[in-house]
């Protein structure tokens, strides 16, 4: 699909931004003399390079295309400016003879909260994290807690089993996974899953006994290497000193937005909340 059509750019934006997908925006800024183009005129750069609308192509367009695959990845925005009438362009036969100015933008996709359980501490997470900035997704199999009534915030709710939401999830570096489920052994079952994907955070609610006795299950039962469960922050949340349910939200959520201001792969400098160890509920 390739329009000018700005409306359908802005539309293609928000797609995006929903499936968790990386892009970038390049407007023309400022035009100086005679250029094949337009003040305004847009081409959005893909993550796996397909693009929609257009600068005026040509090699413009061709290095204003690597600069977006640039920008997206550094997450920086960056300003171009094409001198038309230089040597090298004219022998490059563009005689159009002028300069234009290229803004670069990062499209950033919206962060997406997988909240494994439907419990109170699950409910307060998911008001705390939406007011945030992030997308909230319900996965439990209690349809009588897992409902739109009880979390009428959430953009998606998955109430069947958990191993039905992990065929349909797949998490990148934009999601981040949150494990307060009612029982220790579904919270393995939630943790083997969450511990092989490119999940950016994954924070598991109990006590450093719990964290240990599960880490150990899953090295020696289903093989999970140790470097991978040592991305799991648990206990989960930064020390606030919670106690109340929406205490613990916060610290979580805060956590959560540690990650999501740090550079991919970095690790929270911040100790976790040791009232994270009450019962999911």
């Amino acid at each position: 699909m390739t329009t000018s059509r700005n409306v359908d750019i802005y539309e293609e934006i928000t797609r995006l931004r929903q499936q968790g997908k990386r892009a970038a925006l390049a407007t023309i800024i400022q035009i100086r003399g005679s250029v094949p183009s337009f003040e305004t005129a847009k081409i959005l750069v893909r993550e796996d390079g397909s693009t929609l609308g257009t600068v005026g192509g040509g090699c413009v367009e061709n290095d204003v295309w690597k600069a977006a695959r640039q920008v997206m990845l550094a997450e920086k925005p960056k300003r171009l400016l094409f001198d038309l009438t230089d040597t090298s362009n004219l022998e490059a036969g563009l005689i159009c003879g002028g300069k234009v100015e290229v803004f670069v933008e990062p499209i950033l996709a919206t962060p997406t909260v997988y909240i494994f359980g439907a419990g109170h501490v699950s409910k307060f997470i998911s008001k705390v994290a939406v007011l945030a900035g992030f997308n909230s997704v319900i996965i439990d199999n209690r349809p009588q807690y897992a409902n739109a009534e009880r979390f009428p915030e959430a953009t998606r709710i998955y109430s069947e089993s958990f191993e039905a939401a992990f065929e349909a999830i797949h998490p990148n570096e934009f999601s981040y996974i949150v494990i307060v489920t009612r029982g220790h052994q579904e919270d393995q079952t939630v943790l083997g899953w969450a511990a092989g994907t490119r999940a950016r955070y994954i924070g598991m609610i109990g006590s450093k006994v719990k964290k240990r006795t599960l880490f150990r299950n899953l090295r020696e039962e289903e093989g999970i290497p140790q470097e991978a469960l040592d991305r799991v922050q648990s206990p989960m949340g930064v020390e606030i000193n919670a106690i109340l349910p929406e205490e613990i939200a916060v610290s979580v959520v805060a956590q959560m937005i540690e990650y999501r201001r740090s550079k991919p792969g970095s690790r929270s400098s911040r100790a976790p909340v040791r009232a994270a160890a009450v019962a999911a509920g």
